[in-house]
């Protein structure tokens, strides 16, 4: 556990490197057999394979726990767990929450300022620096990597500036990276990167971004949040329809061999 936690320490001090997200234990064994340096869990991807939407209030406390456990449990690379906005009501809440987190043996965990309500999306700064503080007392000396999250642009509030004074805010937490999802291009993520300098930062990759490109712009770590989890259901989605609107079944010849399969996971 306390290696897993110092590997990933040591990632964010130079480079970039891609820390993609599984959403089950089969999606964690190929990825850990993939060669990537870390992974991340989903919140979405986990909220979706059990019929849920992707929101702090949809999933229940306890089975992001367990799902957590199982992710750390598949494979050998330092794990960061999506804890969303830490899964409780006040910052000692939160802070329950996230002792119970690092108890899963993660090698990081994030905390966002997203409230899971669509009439008032984000937490104002003071009461979001004070929940992230909590999480930060809450993981003391064991070693795990804290990443603020700040949410405004995937909740609807895409404004840089606001964004960048609550990264600023959580690094004077105690945040050790920082990442704000939904950047939409080279202009902003350069701006994050420079705002909390020389704190690591997070990206959140889109299908028109590199990992060159990123690392030019002094990213030091890139994730794919839900993209995998929605590519896959995405083939699954359109096969089925396939299936249903035309009677064809073109859309499975895209399925990965069933040898290959098998054989990951004798």
């Amino acid at each position: 556990m306390h290696g897993q936690r110092e590997v990933f320490r040591k990632l964010h001090e130079q480079g970039c490197f891609v820390m993609p997200n599984p959403w089950d234990t089969g999606t964690t064994r190929f990825l850990t057999s993939a060669g990537f340096a870390a992974l991340a869990t989903t919140s979405a991807g986990l909220a979706f394979s059990l019929a849920k939407p992707d929101s702090p209030a949809a999933l229940d406390r306890d089975v992001v726990l367990a799902h957590i456990q199982s992710i750390v449990d598949a494979t050998t690379l330092p794990v960061n767990a999506d804890f969303q906005s830490g899964y409780g009501a006040t910052p000692a809440g939160v802070a329950d929450s996230v002792r119970r987190c690092v108890a899963t043996g993660v090698a990081g965990l994030s905390i966002e300022d997203a409230t899971g309500d669509p009439d008032d999306p984000l937490y104002d700064i003071p009461t979001a620096v004070a929940r992230l503080a909590a999480a930060r007392d809450a993981i003391g000396d064991s070693g795990v990597v804290l990443t603020g999250r700040a949410e405004g642009f995937i909740a609807g509030r895409p404004d840089i500036d606001d964004v960048m004074a609550r990264l600023q805010a959580f690094s004077a937490a105690g945040a050790d990276c920082l990442y704000a999802p939904g950047l939409r291009g080279s202009g902003e993520v350069a701006a994050v990167v420079a705002a909390v300098h020389p704190k690591p930062v997070n990206v959140l990759a889109t299908p028109s971004m590199t990992v060159s490109g990123l690392a030019a712009l002094g990213a030091r770590r890139i994730s794919v949040g839900s993209g995998l989890a929605r590519v896959a259901w995405g083939a699954f989605m359109a096969a089925a329809r396939e299936l249903a609107d035309a009677g064809t079944f073109t859309g499975l010849g895209g399925a990965a061999p069933f040898a290959e399969l098998n054989g990951l996971f004798e």
